[in-house]
């Protein structure tokens, strides 16, 4: 039930900053962590950034200090801070949400359709 659009992709350059956005609807309640992932050409898609319903944070050590991951429930919107931008940081970027399955305590993933940045000169 639960869907997610992702924004705010584009082009900027190196040392920039972009923010992507992610709102989720549906079935939102039993989201209990949502996330940011990336793809870039040749690669496997890798974790970025996520954010549990608790607040809890990770990171991956590439982003460490340079991306920020935050939530408004209220909005149901997951955001990526994205600042001091690197070529390498160039991907498709994925919005992820894990909602919950009480009757097995699991939860299944959602994606969204994704969103392209690229950090160029």
């Amino acid at each position: 039930q639960v869907q997610l659009v992702e924004s705010g992709g584009g082009l900027v350059q190196p040392g920039g900053s972009l923010r992507l956005s992610c709102t989720a609807s549906g079935s939102t309640g039993r989201i209990n962590r949502m996330g940011w992932y990336r793809q870039a050409p040749g690669k496997q898609r890798e974790l970025v950034a996520t954010i549990t319903s608790g607040g809890s944070t990770n990171y991956a050590d590439s982003v460490k200090g340079r991306f920020t991951i935050s939530r408004d429930n209220a909005k149901n919107t997951v955001y990526l801070q994205m600042n001091s931008l690197k070529p390498e940081d160039t991907a498709v970027y994925y919005c992820n949400a894990r909602e919950a399955i009480l009757s097995i305590s699991g939860y299944f993933e959602v994606w969204g359709q994704g969103t392209l940045v690229t950090v160029s000169s």
